[in-house]
């Protein structure tokens, strides 16, 4: 009789959840990847063993958006704390966005950021290059060197990456589509919103809630609108980011209908948070978009639970405390942490019965890797896949306390908040990178890099005469 190989871990007694499901069962890992779930008594002789009785056992998070601010502001946050935050959130792979210094626009500045990354990594990352008139010689090259997509900046935001005009986003698309990879979206106007911010400032208005009067819902409804036709015309696969209005679920839904392969992503603080929330935290809760008004959130959540937003992200974009409680809100610095407390705020609310927490596996896990390619080595607990997992204590009570995250930025519009849901451990290919709450620092520079392993569908694109070929230089 053979014996079984012996595998490198074992979990126990936890209930495992998927989209379609929740079971007890156990699950063996090998080489970092999940090769065995069924019964106690079936699992082969393990290295280490893990109880998670009374546990539940997800696929880790992937957040398809965040901002390590690595190299260029590291005062900010960088590779190192950044990851270790995603960690304690739960979160096994990030995608990283291209506004650093340098820009991700061309091969031997992504090189270099892959180095970076890989030394100081605690969860497996992908890297965003930026789709602009600087990358528009570069886009193979880009590709090439291992990218898990391109970001495109239709509105100014930190950074002050230059908008590309919708001449020049027409063109790009068209060179993006045939390479499969998904265009990420900051989908607001930019001349409208400079417009508005112009004659805010020329009224005095310096205060928190004149940023939401500075970019009203439709610098995004047009630009999701604008970029959808574009995708349309050209093939090219496109994701709207933060997706912050009630008003946006129509352009992206019509899109969807018409066949436009257009995915979007929500936030905690678009659902959670309220116009009330600048008198409450003033400058802290400054974020592009903004965070808009109540009525927006429930159309929100409804359209995560019917699918017409794909996922959950959560635009981590963390800064110094002086750099968000300036006076002068149009001196702060926007964005806030995240990826370590969205995890733990949506699982809360998946225990006041928002949705099922099987909602919520699809929307942090299968759907991002579903739709970056990487499905299914990433987001799901089958055998085969790499063992990306979160084990979750969903009857934790606790409260956020902002001096005890790990981001380097200490300060967000979570502090205080009530959660009944805390990751306990996470576990990246196998490897513990956080344990009982305890930073695996063994762990730092083992998260590796993320591709598209997926054959993605070819461009279907409207535009079926010759002038893409024209541009291209590729048959349609």
């Amino acid at each position: 009789m053979t014996t079984p190989e012996k595998v490198d871990l074992v979990i126990n007694g936890g209930i495992l959840v998927s989209p379609d499901g929740e079971y007890r069962a156990s699950i063996a890992v090998r080489d970092g990847r999940i090769c065995a779930i069924g019964a106690p008594e079936a699992m082969p002789e393990a290295s280490e063993t893990l109880d998670a009785s009374g546990l539940h056992v997800l696929p880790g998070a992937i957040d398809v958006h965040v901002h390590f601010r690595d190299p260029g502001y590291s005062h900010k946050e960088d590779f190192g704390s950044g990851t270790a935050a995603a960690a304690f959130g739960g979160v096994t792979t990030v995608f990283d966005m291209p506004n650093t210094i340098p820009t991700v626009a061309n091969a031997e500045v992504l090189a270099a950021k892959h180095k970076l990354a890989s030394e100081k990594a605690y969860v497996d990352y992908g890297l965003y290059a930026v789709l602009g008139e600087e990358s528009l010689n570069h886009i193979d090259e880009l590709v090439e060197g291992g990218i898990i997509g391109f970001k495109c900046y239709m509105g100014n935001t930190f950074g002050r990456i230059p908008s590309p005009s919708t001449g020049a986003m027409l063109e790009l698309f068209e060179l993006v589509a045939p390479t499969g990879k998904r265009i990420s979206l900051h989908a607001e106007t930019n001349s409208i919103m400079e417009r508005r911010e112009s004659r805010l400032r020329a009224a005095g208005r310096t205060e928190p809630i004149a940023h939401l009067a500075s970019r009203p819902a439709v610098v995004a409804i047009e630009a999701v609108s604008r970029a959808a036709i574009l995708a349309e015309w050209t093939g090219a696969r496109i994701h709207v980011l933060h997706i912050s209005s009630a008003a946006e679920l129509r352009p992206l839904a019509e899109a969807k209908a018409r066949g436009v392969d257009i995915t979007g992503e929500t936030c905690p603080h678009y659902l959670l948070l309220s116009e009330n929330d600048y008198e409450k935290s003033g400058g802290i809760v400054r974020v592009n978009p903004p965070v808009r008004e109540a009525p927006n959130r429930e159309p929100l959540w409804n359209a995560l639970i019917d699918g017409t937003v794909d996922m959950v992200a959560t635009d981590h974009a963390p800064h110094a405390r002086e750099e968000k409680t300036r006076n002068d809100i149009w001196t702060v610095d926007c964005g806030f942490p995240g990826v370590e407390t969205q995890m733990p705020l949506m699982l809360t609310e998946i225990n006041r019965g928002r949705a099922s927490i099987r909602d919520y596996v699809r929307w942090s896990a299968e759907s991002p890797a579903k739709r970056f390619g990487l499905f299914p080595r990433k987001g799901t607990l089958t055998v085969g896949s790499d063992a990306d997992i979160a084990i979750v204590d969903m009857n934790r009570n606790w409260a956020i306390d902002d001096a005890k995250i790990q981001s380097k930025s200490k300060i967000s519009p979570w502090h205080g908040w009530s959660c009944t849901a805390l990751p306990i451990h996470t576990i990246v290919r196998g490897r513990f990178a956080m344990k009982n709450r305890k930073l695996n620092e063994d762990a730092r520079g083992t998260g590796r890099s993320v591709h598209a392993i997926q054959r993605m569908p070819q461009p279907a694109p409207r535009n079926t005469d010759a002038t893409m070929a024209a541009v291209t230089g590729k048959r349609v």
